[in-house]
């Protein structure tokens, strides 16, 4: 029994011991052999530290760390939870490769690669940064095959660029070109587009191609041009414009054999190509023009049309050989300005072309057109003096406003190498300057060669603006141009047409009667007397030719036209002279009147004089109008004096200063015929005096033509009551004349009943010539009452 305790002790302490010597090694360590030994967590199974970091071992413990390329940097044990990641070096600049080298990213680290058309110089593909490895370009033109036949390889940094030989190029039309995404090849431009010759035969040279013009065509010298077909018959033959004037045959000629060099030369090839000399064909055909409109030039309307047609065709004609982009002429009576436009491409964006008094904008697709023919032309020919000889030929423009009108711009021709202009797309802007500043209104017009023959039409043109110095106008198609001004014709209304003519009628078998009167009436026969009879005598013949001719223009015959162009103007001189005769005659008679009134007692004028005034000042001034300036007499409405070139002030002139003078002395009779009146008439009524008094101030303004002065207010639009007015006076004139002067004469009348008498009752004879001498007693005896008067 005492054993067996003995046994149990020795059991439970050796446990005892076991317990104890296990809780002596520390964590990480384990028992062996009664020693406590390191236990090291890297060699487990599973690695404690996860992918992509390293385990150090350390007594008793262990750490991670992420290897190179992985985050974090920090150590960390498999309780914390963290993992490696990859750092991506290319983000942020952080790894620079240097020029012409990209940075690559990898797992744990990167790599630096080239770009496309460079090459290392170490020869690998990748590298690092440390490596001081550069990227140099590969000379990729080293293959010959690379951009394939007529085509030159150009080497470029980083890459190449194929391009087509002279004369070649590829289906798409583009002459350079990459291997990338590129299969065709430069093929010949004569395949490619059977039609860049046009008229010709196209071969490819080392310049590239050439196009061999055929007879008829033209490139104008540039064999890379188009040939384009040579219209010469556009000119016209010499023997249709001889007709015209050997002028226009000049032109016609001049740019006809200039037209027939180019085709004679292009067709044969047998010898150079001779370049024409632009420059000086322009000023060759500006020559011609200057011949052709000299002064005085009068023209029908096909003629002009021949002249612009020509103009264009021949522009058209030059443009091409001018040297200068830009050129500028100026003659005696036209200027010019040509642009052109070379180059492989058509020109874009706006044009804009001026001259002295016009401005004419567009664009240089309207120029080019459809077809470019490796050159594009505009020019704007202006015409200086063209206006005064055609300021016609619009007649079917005049409606029933009482209007027609009159030319207030220069004439201009627009041109450009575009044949296709009949309907732009978009329009063309002119800008025309006045010739006289006015606030009329003004339209746009060009010139129609189909309206029979040619005349102006507003056809496709609108006037966008007009002040008093300028009109813009806008156009879809282009032509010659010019701008009109409307003025309102006050003499077309029918109602004063009919007034002029039952007045003048009226006044011509008064004016006879006061003729008669005046000259053979002699107990009234006076120097007044004498001045009212050569006065009336002028009035008659000039109401008299005034209603047989003064319209006689408007005959659609030309030879009768012609004949009655003359006629007008005949018709024009003797009613200029006469009306010129009768205003000297109503001169005198406020010279004689002055005389009558303020000097009394010299009252008589000798008859020398008298005539010598009256019919010698207006034949001096009708003869000096028409030396200076015969075309002036007629004008295209009316047998009269023309406005337009200043000889209407011919007759304007001495009649202002006559109707002063005369209204000078009215003033100084109706005065001095009020101061004296009631000493003259004591003993006539109030009502009587002024009713005398009334009727002596009509009778005077009748005898002075101060009524001509309502004349001065109704050329303009709006006054058609004061046109009512003078119309009615002046065409009165006569009938006034015999009633103030004749009619309430109580001399007179009783000379007209003396003649009537005679007539009706002969065999009262005697008992007449007892009458008339006891009127001619009873006139003695009442001059005074007479003098307050018709013979004041």
């Amino acid at each position: 029994m005492r054993y067996a305790y003995l046994l149990i002790l020795v059991i439970v302490f050796a446990l005892m011991e076991k317990v104890l010597m296990e809780d002596l090694c520390s964590a990480g360590q384990y028992k062996s052999k009664s020693k406590c030994k390191d236990e090291n967590e890297c060699e487990y199974e599973d690695p404690i530290c996860g992918d992509n970091a390293k385990c150090i071992n350390t007594d008793g413990s262990y750490y991670c760390i992420c290897e190179k390329g992985f985050e974090p940097a920090t150590q960390f044990t498999q309780d914390t939870g963290i993992k490696c990641k990859d750092i991506n070096e290319c983000m942020g600049n952080r790894i620079d490769c240097g020029l012409n080298a990209a940075c690559t990213n990898t797992e744990g680290g990167y790599a630096c690669i080239c770009v496309d058309g460079y090459t290392s110089t170490n020869g690998k593909e990748t590298f690092t940064a440390e490596q001081e490895v550069q990227c140099t370009d590969r000379n990729e033109c080293e293959d010959p095959s690379l951009c394939g036949e007529n085509a030159l390889c150009q080497n470029t940094p980083g890459g190449f660029n194929c391009i087509c030989a002279a004369g070649f190029r590829l289906k798409s039309g583009q002459t350079h070109f990459t291997e990338h995404g590129q299969d065709e090849k430069c093929q010949s431009l004569c395949i490619i587009d059977k039609s860049i010759c046009g008229g010709g035969l196209c071969q490819i040279g080392k310049d590239g191609h050439e196009c061999m013009c055929n007879s008829g065509f033209t490139n104008y010298g540039d064999k890379k041009i188009k040939c384009t077909e040579l219209k010469c018959d556009t000119f016209m033959s010499k023997s249709e414009t001889s007709q015209a004037s050997p002028e226009l045959s000049e032109i016609v000629s001049l740019m006809s054999n200039s037209c027939l060099v180019l085709s004679a030369n292009e067709s044969a090839r047998k010898e150079p190509f001779r370049q024409l000399d632009g420059e000086r064909l322009l000023e060759k055909l500006l020559d011609a023009l200057d011949n052709l409109l000299h002064d005085g030039f009068q023209a029908d309307n096909y003629l002009v049309s021949m002249i612009f047609g020509i103009e264009e065709n021949a522009l058209k004609l030059i443009g091409p050989f001018l040297k200068n982009s830009q050129t500028k002429r100026s003659s005696k009576k036209t200027e010019v300005e040509l642009l052109v436009k070379r180059g492989s491409s058509p020109p874009e964006g706006p044009l804009m072309i001026s001259t002295n008094t016009t401005q004419f904008a567009s664009h240089w697709d309207t120029a080019t057109g459809n077809t470019f023919l490796g050159f594009a032309i505009a020019a704007l020919l202006s015409h200086k003096s063209l206006e005064k000889s055609i300021d016609s030929f619009y007649g079917h423009l005049e409606g029933s406003e009482n209007k027609h009108f009159k030319m207030n711009s220069k004439v201009v021709t627009a041109i450009v190498s575009n044949s296709e202009t009949g309907h732009l797309e978009k329009p063309v802007i002119l800008t025309f300057s006045h010739l006289k500043p006015t606030h009329e209104d003004h339209i746009c017009v060009f010139w129609d060669p189909l309206l029979k023959g040619g005349a102006w039409s507003t056809r496709g043109c609108t006037t966008m603006s007009s002040s008093d110095v300028q009109t813009v106008c806008s156009c879809n198609h282009l032509s010659s141009f010019a701008v009109l001004m409307a003025l309102y014709d006050i003499g077309d209304v029918y109602e004063l047409r009919l007034i002029t003519w039952v007045g003048l009628s009226l006044s011509l078998v008064c004016l006879l009667m006061c003729i008669a009167t005046f000259y053979f009436v002699r107990s009234i026969q006076s120097t007044r007397n004498t001045i009212h009879l050569h006065l009336c005598i002028s009035l008659f013949i000039a109401c008299f030719v005034f209603l047989v001719g003064i319209s006689r223009t408007d005959n659609k015959i030309e030879l009768i036209r012609h004949i009655l162009q003359v006629g007008c103007s005949i018709v024009a001189g003797v009613l200029h002279y006469f009306f010129l005769a009768a205003f000297c005659w109503m001169c005198l008679e406020g010279v004689q009147l002055f005389r009558m009134v303020v000097l009394v007692f010299n009252t008589t004028l000798r008859p020398i004089y008298m005539i010598a005034s009256g019919y010698g000042v207006p034949a001096v001034i009708v003869a000096v109008s028409a030396a200076v300036n015969a075309n002036g007499y007629g004008t295209e409405r009316y047998c009269w004096l023309n406005f337009e070139d200043g000889l209407i002030w011919s007759f304007y002139g001495p009649v202002c200063v006559i109707i002063i003078v005369n209204v000078f002395f009215f003033l100084i009779t109706i005065w001095k015929l009020a101061e004296k009146f009631s000493s003259l008439n004591p003993d006539l009524h109030n009502l009587q005096k002024i009713k005398s008094f009334t009727v002596t101030a009509i009778a005077q303004m009748c005898v002075l033509g101060i009524m001509w002065i309502f004349g001065c207010f109704q050329f303009n639009k709006g006054t058609l009551a004061m046109s009512y007015i003078f119309t009615i006076l002046i065409s009165l004139q006569g009938v006034l004349m015999f009633i103030m002067h004749c009619w309430l004469s109580k001399q007179v009348r009783e000379e007209y009943a003396k003649f009537l008498s005679c007539i009706c009752a002969p065999q009262k004879r005697k008992y007449s010539e007892f009458s008339s001498n006891q009127t001619s007693k009873s006139q003695a005896s009442k001059s005074v009452q007479h003098t307050a008067g018709s013979h004041i």
